[in-house]
Parts: structure tokens; sequence; C-alpha cells
């Protein structure tokens, strides 16, 4: 099917999720750029596992919630309110338990509720949906504010290299360099074993018309070695208030290398997660080990092995030079101040 883009201009997984009429539609990352699909998820369980299955990444999993929240809506439509409300609750833990590490699910599942019981004389839908309308345009404001920020840190003929971040993030940061005249050039690692980074951050700073140059995964220390790169930046799945990382794995080894050259690590995140202390509060996905044996539908080890897939690791702030948030950056330690800003 043909789906027309709700936010022209910008590149094709800035708008990766959409609500229709008759579902949630959400473009199939495990063959972008190669393929086009569409999957096609009828119900709030069939968004929950798409999600899981990894059909959508990066920002995508906040927005199917956002939109699968609707779904959950309209499926409850006929019930009671109070029951109404217990359904939509259940669905929400549902989408909250698919990628648990990233904290962006429950926030979308938040903003949806926090609509539907602001009137509970309203249309249970209509309530949900104003609310995951309002929770869209929220994130991409906050990420395009947090990208300022970002943007700020670097200098105006930066040498980037980044770790496994797509759409959203990725597009306020370098849109804001454009805006200040940066010229930015950028190195990609592949991400394994899904190669989130050669499919999806290279192809949308291509198509951003940024310089990109792919890497793997182990070329990050011969780089910062040779002087070749101004700064490491990610984006997060999550930030402590005490201002550790938690961001895709190998994130770790790349800070660490960057901290031993002399090169900044800047992390992005729209706020540290005042429900996460340390970074031991935050629970890392493991996914099935058997993903690592594969690369994009081919076996690459043979049955004689198995494989380990921690989705996630861990970066003490010692390693972090900055947070870049919606509000501005922050030295990694003081993070936490974010929410003292927030009160003035």
């Amino acid at each position: 099917m043909t789906l027309t883009p709700e936010h022209a201009g910008l590149p094709v997984l800035a708008d990766s999720v959409r609500l229709a009429g008759d579902g949630v539609h959400l473009l199939d990352r495990r063959v972008f750029p190669f393929e086009r699909v569409w999957v096609h998820a009828r119900t709030a369980e069939d968004v929950a596992r798409a999600i899981e299955q990894m059909v959508t990444q990066s920002s995508g999993p906040y927005f199917a919630t956002l939109w699968g929240m609707v779904l959950a809506a309209r499926e409850a439509v006929a019930e009671d309110p109070a029951t109404a409300r217990q359904r939509m609750t259940e669905a929400g833990r549902r989408f909250v338990a698919t990628r648990p590490t990233n904290d962006q699910p429950r926030k979308a599942v938040d903003q949806v509720l926090a609509a539907v019981d602001a009137d509970p004389d309203a249309d249970v839908a209509e309530a949900a949906l104003a609310g995951a309308r309002a929770g869209d345009a929220d994130y991409r404001r906050r990420s395009a504010e947090m990208g300022g920020a970002a943007a700020a840190l670097l200098p105006d003929r930066a040498r980037v290299l980044t770790h496994c971040w797509g759409d959203l993030y990725l597009v306020g940061m370098v849109q804001a360099a454009l805006d200040l005249g940066k010229q930015l050039v950028f190195f990609c690692t592949e991400t394994r074993p899904y190669l989130q980074g050669a499919r999806l951050t290279a192809e949308t700073l291509g198509e951003m018309g940024v310089d990109t140059t792919l890497i793997t995964d182990g070329m990050g220390a011969s780089l910062f070695s040779r002087g070749e790169v101004d700064a490491l930046v990610t984006a997060s799945d999550r930030v402590s208030m005490d201002g550790h990382v938690i961001n895709k794995v190998g994130t770790l080894q790349l800070a660490v290398a960057a901290h031993t050259f002399g090169v900044p690590f800047h992390a992005l995140c729209h706020a540290p997660d005042p429900h996460s202390p340390t970074g031991s509060d935050v629970p890392i996905e493991y996914r099935d080990g058997e993903e690592v044996l594969h690369t994009l539908g081919h076996r690459t080890a043979s049955t004689r092995v198995r494989g380990l897939y921690p989705a996630f690791d861990i970066t003490p702030p010692r390693f972090v030079t900055t947070i870049a948030t919606d509000r501005g950056a922050f030295p990694a330690e003081r993070v936490g101040d974010y929410w003292k800003e927030s009160q003035r």
C-alpha cells in the first residue's frame, strides 16, 4: 500500500510509524533501505509484537507505542470507562515490557493515559488520539531542541564517530549543525547484528547530504588513535540521574577508547530518567543469542557455537563528557540538575 507522508521533507525514518483507520503501519527497518515494506499491525498486541521483533527501532518504539495505545483505546471503546481504563493500563504494561531498557515507551504510555484521565466524560478513543498526537508533537519539538544543544558542542568542521542511532535524535542534531553553517563528516559503525548503523544511521545521513563513511564495530579505537575523530556522539536509550549512559551495546568500548585518546563523548537524551537514580537501576535487555549468529537472515557462525546478546551496555559518567538534553547540555555527573532547571 502507499502511505502519504505526514512530515514531508524529513528523512524516511523520521516518519516511519503511522496511524490509519485500519491500524498502525510500521516501516520494516529490518530490510530498509533495500526494501520499503510496511508491516500492518491491526491490534495493540500486533504493535507490541512488531516492537519486540525489531520491525521498528530507535525512536520507532515510542511512536509505535503512542499509536498502539490508540488502538488499545479503540478496542476498549465499548467498555464502561473504568474497564476501558484498565484495559489500556494493561496494554501500556505490555508496551513497556517490549524493550525494557528504553524508557521512551513508558513515556508514551503515560502521555496517552494522562489524556484519557484528564476528562472522564470524554470519548476514550478520542482522548487517546489527542494524547498521542500531543506526544508526537512533543517528541519532535524536544528532539529539535536537544539537537540544537548537541550541535553547539561540535566544532565548525567536525569529524564525528557515532554508533547506532537514527531518525529524530540524529536529524535534530544534524539539521541544527547545518543551520549553524557547520560542516560535518560522519563515521558510522555498522552495529552488529542488525546493522542499524550501516542501514539506518548511514542512510539517514546520506539523505541529509552529509559526508558519511561506514566502519566496522571494531575500528573506532584505531580512528581515535590516529586523530581522525573530533567527537564521539551517540543517542541514548536511557540516562540515569547520576550520569550513566545506557545505549546500544558497543557504546561502552567506544567511550573508553575515546577517553583514552582524549576525544570527547557527547550523549543525547531528552532528559535523564528520574526513575533511575543510578545505572544499576536500569534493566538491560538480553535478546536471543541466536540473533548474533545471523546477519540479515544469513547464518554467519557454525552450529558448533552459541551466541550471547546483551542488547545494551552502561557507560559510567567518567567516560562521558557531556549529555545534551532539550534544556541544554550538562556535564555527565551533573545531568540530574536538569530537573532542578525545570523547576525554576
